[in-house]
């Protein structure tokens, strides 16, 4: 498949503009994080073979590497917003059921602990990629602008004076800091939220993180 006249365009315009692309393989890594992390979940918690979740990540996150490589932009994006949104999917099931089933007392007190972790640490790394993904029009979009001056998030660099803050711009980790304090904190902590998809998405994964650790740690360490 061959690039479009606009991708090609914007690929000019990077190179002109003379600054690195932002890795990515922190962002691929912490997908694949997700997908590993899946094969530690009881049966009975996996939509399917514990497999399934590796497997998808693997489908998605290959294809859209493989098209960023060829400037096919666009189709990299479409490729990680199903990816992350089947992720999502299957961690909102897992959550579910795992409440669903605590009455019945059918998991041991060391693996609702197990489970309460990966759960955690899985909704930290997939809200990171959310906001990695959709900020300032997402990683390719922010490269184009060079300067990060205009997002859904305000960074501390961002307030910096233009000659300071010139060619700054965020990158997986700084998403990954944030997406940790909100599930630590249950809200943003150095970085304001200026958008609303931003604050329904933290909501959610707020929400997640106090299921995850109020009801369901809490219960394990109680029953130990």
């Amino acid at each position: 498949m061959h690039t479009t006249a606009h991708e090609q365009t914007e690929t000019r315009r990077a190179q002109r503009a003379g600054r690195l692309a932002e890795p990515r393989w922190p962002a691929i890594l912490a997908f694949f994080a997700v997908g590993a992390l899946g094969l530690a979940l009881p049966d009975q918690l996996s939509f399917g073979p514990r497999w399934l979740l590796l497997a998808i990540v693997a489908m998605f996150t290959i294809p859209a590497a493989l098209a960023r490589r060829r400037g096919r932009h666009r189709l990299n994006q479409q490729l990680a917003f199903i990816g992350n949104g089947l992720v999502t999917a299957d961690l909102a099931w897992s959550l579910a059921v795992l409440v669903r089933s605590l009455p019945a007392h059918t998991l041991s007190p060391k693996q609702l602990l197990l489970v309460a972790s990966v759960l955690w640490v899985c909704n930290v790394l997939v809200f990171a990629s959310w906001y990695w993904r959709l900020d300032g029009g997402g990683p390719h979009a922010r490269e184009l602008r060079g300067t990060h001056t205009d997002g859904a998030f305000l960074f501390p660099q961002m307030l910096l004076p233009a000659g300071r803050a010139a060619g700054w711009s965020p990158g997986f980790v700084d998403y990954l800091f944030l997406a940790f304090n909100t599930s630590t904190a249950f809200s943003p902590t150095d970085v304001p939220v200026l958008s609303r998809w931003a604050k329904g998405l933290m909501m959610v994964q707020s929400s997640i993180s106090l299921i995850t650790i109020a009801l369901l740690a809490a219960r394990a360490v109680n029953i130990l």
